[in-house]
């Protein structure tokens, strides 16, 4: 149950990765960016106070506003490089990376002890997701942003992994908060000089509700399943961009692209088995 989770959750940030990729190169991306969170922090309240809890202790808050730190921040360079129309280098750079820095705090730090059927998918998963983007490196400030937003994926995933299950949802309602409030002076500091059309805004706040979701998923996820392989599988939505764009933007997929949506199935059901 907790890797079908896992994996729901990778479907859901794909799908708001490709979608967010599109409107940033319509809207500016620090309103695509802090819309998001808004939308995020509407439903994750929303979703909340629907589901029954036990007791939230206010360190479950804390490790959910942690997480919404690292959301805020891997958002805003990730929104940043996919303006740039990086798509298949920023959303990559930033899982590959963000999926190594969180398995080795998991299993380093908190003691995660994956199996051997494990390990062997999470060593695929690496590759696989850098197949995925084409092998490419990309130009330097496209993969610096990527590095950044990898950073903030790694506190994200591992902090939200921290928080107790009898505080329901809370955390990630938490998390949502903090990223607003993170994301402001930027939001403020451009404030002027953004054009905001009322149904760019509108798609704006429903992606960010549909990276809340991602995130609730994940939570439910990190709860029945060894936090490391919660993060790898998660960490798969790079290969739902590439298949979204070959069947609507009609892209071409290379031999590596298609190498690496291969590995990431095999690792997918590796991880499930582990």
């Amino acid at each position: 149950m907790g890797a079908l989770l896992a994996l729901s959750s990778a479907v859901v940030y794909g799908i708001v990765d490709f979608a967010g990729g599109l409107l940033s190169r319509r809207l500016h991306h620090t309103a695509v960016t802090f819309l998001g969170q808004l939308g995020g922090l509407l439903l994750a309240c929303a979703a909340a106070l629907l589901m029954p809890t036990g007791a939230v202790r206010f360190t479950d808050l804390l490790w959910g506003a942690l997480s919404g730190v690292g959301s805020g921040v891997a958002m805003r360079f990730l929104n940043r490089g996919l303006s740039r129309g990086a798509m298949s280098v920023v959303v990559p750079v930033s899982a590959v990376t963000g999926v190594a820095l969180s398995v080795l705090c998991g299993v380093l730090v908190l003691g995660d002890r994956p199996g051997a059927v494990a390990w062997l998918g999470i060593a695929v998963t690496v590759p696989a997701l850098w197949f995925v983007s084409g092998g490419r490196t990309g130009a330097g400030r496209e993969t610096a942003d990527g590095l950044l937003a990898s950073a903030g994926v790694a506190v994200q995933y591992l902090a939200l992994g921290q928080a107790g299950p009898g505080s329901g949802l809370w955390p990630v309602a938490a998390g949502r908060a903090a990223a607003v409030l993170v994301l402001l002076p930027d939001a403020v500091r451009h404030a002027r000089r953004l054009r905001l059309p009322p149904g760019r805004c509108v798609q704006a706040l429903l992606i960010g509700a549909g990276a809340a979701l991602g995130l609730v998923l994940y939570l439910l996820a990190a709860q029945r399943q060894l936090l490391a392989v919660a993060v790898v599988i998660a960490s798969l939505y790079p290969a739902l961009p590439v298949i979204l764009g070959l069947a609507l933007l009609h892209e071409r997929v290379s031999g590596r692209q298609a190498l690496g949506l291969l590995g990431a199935g095999v690792a997918t059901v590796l991880l499930t088995l582990g």
